[in-house]
């Protein structure tokens, strides 16, 4: 399920835009293949941040990608406007994971777009509603491969003249998140096993890839409040597993997870699960690298 991008005397002005005009001309010749235009792109939109970020990757100056969640929002928390609506109503390709958020389900099923492609393939199980499953695939780097290749036949399906170009973006994205996901499982090496404690349990293909244990002190959704008991057995495991860090999300309140790791005398740091990300200087890539270095120096390791 990709973010709306805004675009970003006489004599002297007449001759200075005549001179970009020549030299942007220029460029575009010597660059070997036309771009395309404004007119000439792919509209595609994608419900949050990390869909919105493997279109964009896929699909290049080819496509033109919008994001139906704001930056710095809740992607669960989504609602949309009859207009946002429309808008994807009118997309050439929708990209979604379904059961992820309510509002684009109902649009989807509603207006039933020709192009889609729901992410929901990526997850261990069929449906995130009916049975609680964690919707955090991206953060398993070669889950997020597996979409780009997604992408790109569906972009190829729509526009079958570049179809060798989605292509070899997407096998260019794999290579990338293969050097990604190297770098976890080298600097991971010596954590095999140990237990991860965040606030909830958004970390779980994460986890699962690089053989560490995660305990949510909520469980999947992180708007719920842990029971005493559950803090108790938290607190249990945290002891008994010699945990050094409690983690915290940067869209969910930090008070409680800061709060158990004073009182048990632990470090909290930050670990982005990627939802909703409103940093423009940093992408996808970066956030996973930051993650990895909160894991290597937090972790009881070795």
């Amino acid at each position: 399920m990709s973010h709306l991008h805004a675009p970003r005397s006489a004599l002297r002005r007449s001759l200075t835009a005549t001179v970009l005009v020549g030299a942007l001309a220029l460029l575009a010749a010597c660059s070997g293949a036309p771009q395309p235009s404004g007119a000439d792109r792919i509209d595609v939109l994608a419900s949050f941040y990390p869909l919105q970020f493997a279109a964009q990757e896929i699909g290049g100056d080819r496509v033109s990608v919008s994001n139906l969640t704001p930056p710095g929002a809740e992607p669960h928390d989504l609602e949309l406007s009859p207009a946002a609506v429309r808008t994807l109503g009118e997309a050439d390709l929708v990209v979604v994971l379904s059961g992820m958020q309510a509002a684009t389900d109902e649009a989807v099923a509603q207006l039933r777009p020709e192009h889609v492609v729901d992410a929901a393939s990526q997850l261990d199980g069929e449906s995130i509603e009916a049975t609680s499953l964690d919707p955090h695939f991206w953060l398993d780097p070669m889950r997020m491969a597996a979409l780009g290749h997604e992408i790109a036949d569906e972009l190829s399906a729509i526009d079958p003249a570049h179809a060798a170009e989605y292509a070899q973006r997407a096998d260019d994205l794999e290579r990338r998140l293969g050097v990604l996901d190297a770098e976890f499982s080298e600097g991971l090496a010596q954590c095999s096993g140990a237990t991860l404690v965040t606030s909830h349990e958004a970390f779980g293909y994460l986890a699962q890839r690089y053989d560490l244990h995660q305990v949510g002190i909520s469980g999947i959704n992180p708007d719920v409040e842990p029971a005493p008991a559950r803090l108790r057995e938290v607190r249990a495991v945290v002891v008994r597993d010699g945990v050094r860090t409690l983690y915290f999300e940067v869209l969910v309140s930090p008070k409680v997870t800061t709060v158990l790791a004073e009182d048990l005398g632990v470090s909290a740091a930050v670990l982005d699960p990627l939802e909703g990300h409103a940093d423009t200087s940093a992408d996808y890539f970066t956030v996973m690298r930051a993650n990895l270095a909160a894991l290597t120096s937090g972790l009881a390791c070795g």
